[in-house]
């Protein structure tokens, strides 16, 4: 059976700085300073 998974827009998913690499760590600090400037909009 190959069927194909539903996908979320916003999944959450649980972070892990042993299993980080740049890539991730890039993206996280990205999105909270996306953050940052969302809150004070």
């Amino acid at each position: 059976m190959n069927r194909k998974l539903p996908v979320a827009k916003a999944e959450d998913v649980e972070y892990s700085e042993e299993l980080a690499d740049m890539n991730d760590r890039e993206a996280r600090a990205r999105a909270e300073a996306a953050d940052r400037r969302a809150e004070r909009s």
